[in-house]
């Protein structure tokens, strides 16, 4: 917790104000995780579980909740960047992203241009709107031959930003759920939450394994991406009644050596 305790004050978030959220935050996972039975949901009942004083559970159940939607731009530049880098049809013989015509009347005529891989997840947004955004966030540039060249095999969003800050909740969130599913796994652990840790390194050793490391877990997530891509295909499906998400994260860390031992766990 001394991370996130940390990013709160820098953030201006005092304790009241976390107190608060948290207070809330129990009496929602009382109601909508530990007490399956609706019955069992009294205010004595979750009083009794999280703690938290019964008029405080009435007051705080009266309140709205807070979305925890994606925002807009997120779920739309994440899937073109993904279907970019990890779609044949807008790739080269390398798997490298090609770059693509603007399209529209002016398109050269090919196969896929920017146009069909902007309307290939929406028609309510204009192809024009959505390179407007791509190039205000730094995803894409226009070359001078006029056409859209991606400049990263991912969306990274401006640090402190509302995307930056929906991704470090939802892959937190992810990653400590899979962790407590597999403590308290009666047999074998049903999520993958593995690594590889090495300490007592020169600078010089833990520069080289940290690039090292970056470029594997690049690597990685290009596969897995493509892969994805496979399976799900290009064409819009209707939502399953068990629909399902899979998030696939690695994570890379350097700090000073407190002498604990290396190797894979």
């Amino acid at each position: 917790m001394r991370p996130l305790v940390g990013a709160m004050m820098r953030s201006g978030l005092t304790f009241p104000v976390v107190a608060d959220t948290l207070r809330a935050l129990f009496i929602d996972v009382a109601i909508n995780d530990i007490l399956i039975d609706p019955s069992a949901r009294t205010d004595s009942r979750i009083s009794l579980l999280t703690g938290v004083h019964r008029k405080e559970i009435k007051r705080l159940r009266e309140s709205p909740t807070v979305s925890a939607a994606a925002p807009e731009v997120v779920t739309l530049v994440s899937q073109i960047v993904a279907r970019w880098v990890g779609s044949a049809a807008y790739t080269d013989t390398d798997g490298r992203p090609r770059p693509l015509d603007r399209g529209g009347p002016s398109s050269t005529g090919a196969a896929a241009d920017f146009d069909s891989l902007v309307t290939s997840f929406t028609t309510d947004v204009r192809p024009r709107a959505v390179l407007d955004d791509l190039l205000a966030h730094g995803v894409v540039h226009v070359d001078l031959d006029d056409r859209v060249q991606l400049n990263t095999t991912a969306f990274i969003p401006p640090t402190g930003g509302e995307e930056q800050l929906f991704y470090f909740s939802r892959n937190l969130h992810d990653h400590v759920a899979a962790a407590v599913a597999n403590i308290s796994a009666a047999g074998t652990p049903p999520f993958l939450d593995r690594s590889v840790h090495y300490d007592r390194l020169s600078p010089d050793q833990a520069k080289a394994l940290e690039e090292y490391a970056r470029a594997a877990a690049l690597r990685v997530l290009l596969d897995v991406n493509r892969r994805a891509i496979e399976l799900a295909g290009t064409d819009r499906v209707e939502i399953a009644a068990d629909q399902r998400r899979v998030n696939f994260g690695i994570y890379l860390y350097e700090d000073r050596d407190f002498g604990a031992d290396g190797g894979a766990s």
